[in-house]
């Protein structure tokens, strides 16, 4: 059976899963330096800064609710348009671009089954250059009412560990939560021949919300 969709209310904001490594650090070390900061000045200055880290890792790993929309294809991601390229088999590439202020929980451009999830090692070049195709990337293919509908997660300077939430095999609601890119970095989705993009480079997207395909 699909994973259902959460039952929490819209608006609201957990964490993402995957995000512990870095922020429990940063949380624990700003707790401290504000304990300190009652007995030392120089605790007092260390703890602005930490305590600033500490607020920017918790909005960096944001993971809000949304409310679905209904749609063939939906944007995976929150960011930026980056390019539209035809492929050379027929398929068409929607490049979208995540800056550090994005959400990074990815989510399933489309209801259907995992039928592969591949870790592809590379490089960790900025994720808006070209060169970025040879980055650290997962490569995702699912079934779907499409056929097959491939998208790719990459890493980019700063984002240097993709986290999959979901295995190959797993059936999966339009819009579920299947992994998160630490830092900025890019999705890549491929429409099958045949399907007419709705958005632009430059356009803002919504992961779970944006319609990529037109009727």
């Amino acid at each position: 059976m699909p994973h259902s969709q959460t039952s929490a209310p819209r608006g609201s904001v957990r964490l993402a899963r995957g995000a512990s490594p870095w922020l429990l650090p940063t949380v624990a070390t700003a707790a401290l330096s504000l304990v300190r900061a009652r007995r030392s000045k120089r605790a007092a200055v260390l703890a602005v800064p930490a305590t600033a880290l500490a607020a920017g890792m918790l909005w960096f790993f944001r993971d809000p609710e949304r409310e679905i929309t209904q749609g063939r294809v939906i944007s995976p991601a929150d960011g930026v348009v980056q390019s539209i390229m035809p492929w050379k088999d027929g398929r068409t590439r929607v490049a979208i671009f995540m800056s550090p202020l994005n959400v990074h929980v990815n989510r399933a451009p489309l209801a259907g089954t995992v039928t592969s999830v591949e870790h592809i090692p590379g490089g960790f070049v900025p994720a808006f250059n070209k060169e970025s195709e040879n980055n650290e990337r997962v490569v995702w293919h699912f079934d779907t009412e499409l056929g097959d509908i491939e998208m790719v997660q990459i890493a980019g300077a700063v984002a240097r560990r993709i986290v999959p939430y979901v295995p190959q095999g797993t059936k999966l609601e339009q819009g579920e939560r299947i992994g998160l890119i630490r830092f900025g970095s890019r999705v890549d989705i491929y429409l099958p021949e045949g399907v007419e993009v709705a958005v632009e480079v430059g356009q803002t997207t919504t992961a779970g919300v944006t319609r990529i395909d037109r009727d």
